[in-house]
């Protein structure tokens, strides 16, 4: 991705619509606009297009607010709203009057339909017939009573409209392929397409990113800046995020707000890690700071391919960052988490020493807890999955001997694992034939940390216990 502007200062925005929560594929356009200002010392604008009423809410204004605080996403300007610029686009919308390059269209839904219709039957392609467009010596009809009508923009007959897409590369389209949009409804509020391109050209935003399936409205919004006297800004359009099947990403695969991905557990900076690679890439990094990724993303590396969403690609992603993360903080987080499960972590082990052991094997902080939760409950024991295992040649006779030998055993790591070894020495046994029906007597569960670990944790008293409760002493 080339800038070609090298004098002008970089702006980008992102300009999500409030119909519903800032999912993935939004958060990743919002990252690659803020990282690509950041890298060039830029400006960062958020925007909020907000012009259908029917489906946007203050709920999803919020929602799209949060996530890009959760993510650290921070904006120079904004957020501004479109509804709160309709005097604006009206204004816009009447010099395009006024020069002759949009023209009032009185076609009804009807006469729209049937002309589709009749497109159809002579196999054109359907397209807006230029009716009620002026043209050099043309008559058109006189405007029917009480038909309101909409505005169109008077798309070029001829030519070409051609950018070097940042991504993509050189895209050209014949404006042959393209119909006399509407800018203004009938009520006269302005349309998408034409609020895009007077807020871009207003707002001095010199680089659009946005995903691939706005490439069919560039060409159109191009025309129209032309036609307003505006400066084309640098498009680049990014593929879209499929799912682990190729699929388009939906809820199944994870399409959710990005704030369920920290109620799930998953830190900012493991998701911006995770969304920036999705789709661009540093040589073979995979994993980076939030400030090596401003340091190196000039916009080149973009893929023109989509992108695979995959969780468990995610995971590994945050269980490195959890590792990185300051266990102080991660304590705090922990504790937080264990309240609201209803857990009293007070008369247990120290927290911070079975944070120490959780962590190893954990990849999100809701498994964190989960984990930690095992240290201070009592334990849901399948006493038909536990029986089975006893019932196992010598496993039972191993575990009472072992049950006895814990008074003599110095409480530690190193001298329960030792006594681990020696039982299943004696006993002519594999490891798991011991530990599985350990882990369920003392947990409830067949996977946990290393059983050494547990019993130094849950303490002499605790494991006495609830191996005699096991076995029936």
């Amino acid at each position: 991705m080339s800038t070609n502007q090298k004098t002008k200062t970089i702006r980008t925005r992102f300009a999500p619509s409030p119909t519903g929560y800032l999912h993935l594929g939004g958060a990743r356009t919002a990252l690659y606009s803020w990282a690509f200002a950041r890298h060039h010392s830029g400006q960062f604008i958020l925007r909020v297009e907000d012009t259908d009423v029917e489906r946007s809410t203050p709920q999803a204004v919020q929602a799209i607010m949060d996530g890009m605080h959760w993510l650290n996403l921070d904006y120079d300007e904004g957020p501004f709203f479109q509804m709160q610029r309709m005097d604006r686009y009206r204004a816009m919308i009447a010099k395009l009057l006024e020069q002759g390059d949009a023209y009032l269209c009185y076609c009804t839904q009807d006469e729209l339909n049937q002309m589709r219709e009749k497109q159809r039957e002579n196999g054109q392609r359907i397209r807006y017939d230029g009716t009620w467009r002026p043209e050099p010596g043309k008559v058109l009809p006189s405007p029917p009573a009480g038909v309101k009508p909409v505005v169109r923009f008077k798309n070029p007959l001829s030519g070409v409209v051609s950018w070097d897409d940042l991504v993509k590369g050189p895209i050209a389209i014949n404006n042959e392929e393209l119909d006399d949009l509407i800018i203004a409804r009938q009520d006269g509020t302005p349309t998408y397409n034409f609020c895009v391109v007077v807020d871009d050209w207003e707002m001095k935003i010199t680089h659009v990113i946005r995903g691939d399936d706005h490439i069919n409205n560039t060409p159109r919004q191009i025309n129209i800046l032309k036609a307003l006297g505006g400066e084309q800004p640098q498009y680049g359009h990014i593929p879209m995020i499929l799912g682990p099947d190729g699929e388009k990403l939906s809820k199944r695969h994870g399409a959710v707000s990005v704030i369920q991905y920290h109620e799930e557990g998953f830190l900012p900076e493991a998701m911006i890690n995770y969304l920036a690679r999705l789709g661009w890439s540093h040589g073979d990094d995979e994993l980076f700071t939030r400030e090596q990724l401003v340091g190196w993303f000039d916009g080149s590396n973009l893929s023109r391919s989509a992108a695979q969403f995959d969780p468990e690609k995610l995971k590994w992603v945050n269980a490195h960052y959890m590792k990185q993360h300051p266990k102080d903080q991660l304590l705090d987080d922990l504790k937080e988490r264990l309240g609201k499960a209803g857990i009293e972590h007070a008369n247990g082990p120290a927290l911070a020493d079975v944070l120490d052991v959780v962590l190893e094997r954990a990849s999100t902080l809701v498994q964190l807890r989960d984990e930690a939760a095992l240290f201070y409950r009592e334990p849901l024991v399948n006493a038909d999955e536990l029986q089975t295992m006893l019932n196992e040649a010598g496993v039972s006779a191993a575990l009472t001997d072992f049950h006895g030998a814990l008074n003599g055993v110095e409480w530690t790591v190193e001298g329960l694992n030792a006594l681990v070894k020696t039982t299943i020495k004696n006993h002519n046994l594999k490891m798991p034939k011991l530990a599985m029906p350990l882990r369920i007597m003392l947990t409830g569960i067949t996977q946990t940390p290393s059983i050494d670990k547990v019993m130094a944790l849950l303490g002499k008293a605790t494991v006495q216990a609830r191996i005699a409760r096991g076995l029936g002493l």
